[in-house]
């Protein structure tokens, strides 16, 4: 006997039945998927029903990553996802960014069906590339340190491993302002 996915896509079910199982109260969306009502929600589900039918090869980086470990209740508009170095996938497809990075052991958490960047890599990812922080990106990074169990030293050790980092210093600095 086959069991079903936590979180069903088009590749799990056929869509006309998802759209049943939705009219019927059975399942909800989330992101890309849909998942069962007496289904307890978590990280696992929303890295799932983020990747939805997409590459294997692709991590939740970002505001995206953020969401999955639920730091913010806001999916973002555009998914944001990475991909390893080596993984050379190509993704086109409209509300989906893509970078390549190059990723450490404990950079990436697998969580199921889906991919995601670690807490602090988040976090330090948020503080790194975003050009103005938000308020709300703010409280995001200080709700994954907490979800995470993890602080200033953490990240700034995280930072160190590489040289010639770009946005370390602007990393650093807003990280001391909001851990430290």
């Amino acid at each position: 006997m086959s069991h079903l996915p936590t979180v069903l896509t088009a590749r799990s079910i056929p869509v006309a039945e998802l759209g049943g199982m939705r009219l019927d109260g059975e399942v909800y969306p989330l992101a890309d998927g849909w998942c069962a009502v007496d289904e307890l929600e978590g990280p696992a589900h929303r890295a799932a029903g983020l990747r939805g039918d997409r590459s294997s090869r692709l991590i939740a980086e970002l505001g995206s990553a953020a969401w999955v470990w639920g730091a913010t209740p806001v999916l973002p508009q555009v998914y944001e996802f990475c991909v390893d170095l080596g993984a050379r996938a190509r993704v086109r497809a409209p509300l989906v960014r893509v970078r390549e990075l190059v990723l450490d052991p404990g950079d990436r958490v697998d969580l199921g069906a889906g991919a995601v960047t670690s807490a602090v890599r988040t976090a330090v990812d948020l503080a790194r590339f975003r050009e103005y922080l938000s308020v709300d990106e703010s409280s995001t990074i200080t709700e994954l340190a907490r979800l995470g169990g993890f602080g200033l030293e953490e990240c700034r050790a995280l930072l160190e491993r590489r040289r010639n980092l770009p946005e370390k210093q602007r990393a650093l600095t807003r990280l001391t302002e909001l851990l430290g």
